[in-house]
């Protein structure tokens, strides 16, 4: 009912990595040589990842190019469509910069070639409107923990539909989740993920309108304390609770070490990759300099984030950004 599918069309995974990987590589792996797969460069590492192992196997992997808002043009996507084009993937909502993509119009252009869409959905639900019966995507990935749920406990939604192929598994065993995923169901998990899910859904208007009010105050605040600090958010078309931005004439090196000795928790790109020391790929994707991207940060605003804890964050970014680290 939250998402407007059948029980049948849901597949319970481990979290939306397993997800992920199911859906891509169940499509794929057994695909012949040519068959090909399409992704864009701001993905997530769960989705790019496994496309670029299954390009290290001889397939053929597109990586299309994003914009400045971390968006994959539809018609780069037509563009690269072919007869041996075997799935697209495209995220529902970025990770690190929290733009939506327009995925009914490019589910559209997949369908006229007969090639399902998979999109990662992760930070989307409960954040904004996901209607399977309205969202004309082939397959859908998300996690329990991104909506309060348990951890440990993720779907994938796959469309009973002839264009949908069916999956080899991941896993082999018992045969459970229609074939698809082997192994004894997590019933408690289960049902937290059902709970947060309900949660989620029934409170998405209420929480969505809060949240941007409070990112937009968050912003308006940075940009009247540090002169040249850059939104690389979108302004339209975004998720309500994702406000990143790179600050001015600072090393990212410095601002982060004092960051990390306040009582703020941000990162600089994906929080699933906060330990890894590269730049953003995302950002980069954008065209941000490497420099550039190591002095962004990224802040995710939730149910429980009070206007206080968001006054507290602006003042510690501000002492952060203090002129001692600054570079000439």
């Amino acid at each position: 009912n939250c998402l407007g599918c059948t029980p049948r069309e849901i597949v319970f995974t481990s979290g939306a990595t397993e997800a992920n990987n199911l859906a891509i590589k169940g499509v794929m792996v057994d695909a012949p040589a040519s068959a090909g797969l399409i992704v864009n460069a701001a993905e997530h590492k769960a989705v790019l990842d496994p496309a670029q192992e299954l390009k290290r196997r001889g397939r053929a992997v597109h990586v299309l190019p994003v914009d400045a808002a971390a968006r994959v043009q539809p018609q780069q996507i037509q563009a690269n469509l072919t007869d041996e084009t075997r799935l697209v993937s495209v995220m529902l909502a970025n990770n690190e910069v929290g733009s939506l993509h327009d995925v009914a119009s490019i589910a559209e252009l997949c369908h006229d070639k007969g090639t399902p869409l998979h999109t990662d959905a992760t930070q989307a639900i409960g954040r904004v409107p996901v209607n399977l019966n309205e969202l004309p995507v082939d397959m859908l990935s998300c996690s329990s923990h991104k909506i309060y749920g348990p951890p440990g406990i993720g779907l994938l939604f796959v469309r009973r539909s002839p264009r949908t192929p069916r999956l080899t598994p991941l896993f082999h065993g018992g045969g459970h989740e229609w074939g698809m995923r082997s192994g004894t169901l997590p019933l408690p998990l289960i049902v937290g993920f059902a709970k947060a899910m309900e949660l989620a859904v029934s409170h998405q208007a209420d929480d969505a309108a809060r949240l941007s009010q409070q990112r937009d105050r968050l912003w308006n605040e940075l940009v009247r304390k540090i002169p040249g600090v850059v939104r690389n958010t979108p302004e339209t078309d975004v998720l309500p609770n994702n406000l990143n931005i790179t600050i001015p004439n600072i090393d990212g090196d410095v601002l982060f070490a004092r960051l990390k000795a306040s009582r703020l928790c941000v990162s600089s790109g994906s929080a699933c990759t906060s330990a890894n020391p590269e730049p953003s790929h995302v950002l980069r994707a954008m065209g941000l300099t490497d420099q550039q991207a190591r002095a962004s940060i990224r802040f995710g605003l939730g149910r429980y984030t009070t206007d206080e804890e968001l006054r507290e964050a602006v003042e510690i970014v501000v002492r952060a950004w203090g002129a001692n680290g600054r570079l000439s």
